[in-house]
């Protein structure tokens, strides 16, 4: 069974409310399942129990259970399938996420549960971890993850958040800058900038952008996306 993974750039896009301009793809993806299993760990300066109710006030079609409030978060996510449940996690730190994946021994049974065909929404940092790792991410490395090696549902790169934009008088590198940093010492490796408002849909094993434009980074190379783009070519090395 192929993967079924939504990847939302943001929670918000401009000054609309959390999860409005995802709420379509969300439901959508979801097809008729409205039971959550919600991975709140890039969560650092929110509480976990908070987060969870932020995402259940967001989606009240949906019933939201925070992964962390389960015995056996490991079970859960081998019977999710069984129980008609979908996997969502939320934006955050990308490394106290990975870092707590890790530590809870819950890297595999997400990639597992989701080879089965239990759907996956994430967004932001969830998003990021999709690639093949997290050196793409915005965030800053408070915390050190064993690995930087993700999901790897997309063989490539995933920048979320995606802009280019230098505030007047702001003299530090822009992203393509921080970018490029990354493409000229891996080459061969895409990368798929995706601005806010915009998501990657994979499913059926093919891999589409949906809502707005985006960019495609590799080696010297920097090429626009738009929505409806067939992005396949992305799920194989």
């Amino acid at each position: 069974m192929s993967a079924h993974v939504l990847m939302l750039s943001s929670s918000r896009a401009g000054e609309e409310e959390y999860l409005a301009h995802g709420k379509p793809h969300i439901l959508a993806h979801l097809d008729t399942i409205r039971d959550i299993l919600f991975i709140p760990y890039a969560g650092v300066t929110i509480s976990w129990d908070d987060y969870t109710q932020t995402v259940q006030a967001a989606l009240p079609e949906c019933t939201v259970t925070g992964l962390h409030t389960l015995a056996d978060p490991v079970l859960a996510l081998n019977n999710a399938y069984e129980k008609k449940q979908a996997v969502v996690v939320g934006g955050g730190n990308t490394f106290h996420l990975l870092a707590t994946l890790y530590q809870l021994a819950l890297m595999s049974p997400i990639k597992q549960a989701v080879a089965k065909g239990v759907p996956y929404i994430g967004w932001s940092a969830g998003s990021n971890i999709c690639g093949t790792t997290i050196r793409t991410t915005n965030d800053m490395p408070i915390i050190e993850p064993p690995s930087f090696d993700a999901l790897a549902f997309v063989q490539c790169q995933i920048n979320p958040h995606y802009s280019n934009y230098q505030p007047p008088g702001f003299n530090g590198e822009t992203r393509d800058q921080r970018l490029a940093e990354f493409t000229v010492l891996n080459p061969h490796t895409p990368v798929l900038g995706i601005r806010e408002g915009s998501a990657l849909l994979l499913t059926q094993d093919t891999l589409t952008l949906k809502g707005k434009s985006g960019v495609i980074f590799l080696g010297d190379t920097r090429k626009d996306m738009y929505e409806g783009d067939d992005l396949s070519q992305f799920l194989h090395q």
